[in-house]
């Protein structure tokens, strides 16, 4: 497929190849139909600028351990005309995700079949969650958001230990580029009381132009309609706190405002990259709580008031630079 085709094809392999860094990434979250176990599964590759190339598998599970798989970059493959990926003796497509690692420390292995996707819309002069931002050329990282939700059935073996997750729902994105942000916090979720209902969000510090700006992205999933409060929707975050295990937000529009609660993370760290290399540390947690509600401006009707378990929270903002 041409490279200016996968603008509107985030879920495929976009091949950012640059001297200057880069990486690529696919983020897999399955959770139980109780709620534990949850698991995250993050297959990817690395260049770096001094030459080195490599794959890599990072598995995490809910009560903070991580595996980190490193392998060959002739070990990965991916389809031209579809999404699938291969990494050694791994297999990722939007239905199915095949296991089989053993790096003679961990071993993973196991099978899941994945419903439906449920992706972000991909429109042409908006393909997918980073709208117009999709086509400036000099952004840090992109962002794909490939299914808010969707069932998964099937167990993952952990060294030794099966985590069973038949009945249980599927949240699947990606990033690419050569670095993540400065500051950033990330919350997902859709372990609410029925499926269908999923909250994606991220707030991040953007270099842009030789300055910076705090830019936002929210998505809810409410009975099939997919609220968006974004930068480029003309959305403004109007308060954001944090401290340890906890974030607080909310952000408007001229109609609605949603405002987003999160808290209980207990983090494990995975990998993250920084100009391509596989060497940065993020603190992500699989077990908080989110408690989310959806209010009509004129007239402060509550549309929708929800919590979510098994979420997944990131808050990396070192300096501050996010409180409002």
């Amino acid at each position: 497929m041409h490279a200016l085709t996968k603008v509107w094809h985030p879920a495929l392999y976009q091949d950012g190849r640059t001297r200057r860094g880069y990486f690529e990434g696919w983020y897999f979250k399955a959770t139980s139909a109780s709620g534990a176990p949850t698991i995250a599964i993050i297959p990817g590759v690395s260049i770096e600028p001094a030459g080195r190339r490599h794959a890599f598998v990072q598995v995490m599970r809910d009560d903070g351990r991580t595996h980190w798989f490193d392998l060959p970059w002739e070990s990965f493959s991916s389809a031209t005309d579809r999404f699938e990926i291969r990494v050694g003796d791994c297999r990722f497509t939007d239905r199915e995700i095949v296991l089989d690692l053993d790096d003679g420390e961990s071993r993973v292995r196991g099978t899941l079949a994945m419903g439906d996707p449920n992706p972000w819309p991909v429109r042409p002069l908006s393909p997918g969650i980073m709208g117009p931002f999709r086509f400036a050329p000099f952004m840090e990282c992109y962002h794909g958001v490939l299914s808010l939700d969707h069932s998964v059935d099937g167990t993952i073996e952990v060294d030794g230990e099966p985590l069973e997750l038949d009945g249980g729902r599927g949240y699947t994105e990606k990033d690419w580029g050569r670095s993540f942000p400065s500051a950033w916090v990330w919350v997902q979720s859709n372990g609410f009381e029925r499926p269908g209902l999923s909250l994606t969000a991220s707030i991040a510090r953007i270099p842009w132009l030789g300055s910076s700006f705090v830019g936002s992205i929210v998505g809810l999933l409410v009975d099939g309609r997919l609220h968006r409060f974004a930068t480029y929707t003309g959305a403004r975050l109007v308060s954001l706190s944090h401290s340890s295990g906890a974030v607080e937000f909310a952000l408007q529009d001229r109609r609605f405002r949603i405002e987003v609660r999160a808290s209980g993370a207990v983090p494990g760290i995975l990998r993250s990259p920084v100009l391509g290399r596989m060497v940065g540390q993020v603190e992500e947690s699989l077990n908080g709580i989110v408690r989310v509600r959806l209010i009509e401006r004129a007239g402060g009707r509550e549309l929708f008031a929800g919590q979510g378990r098994s979420s997944g929270i990131e808050m990396m903002d070192p300096s501050g630079d996010l409180t409002v």
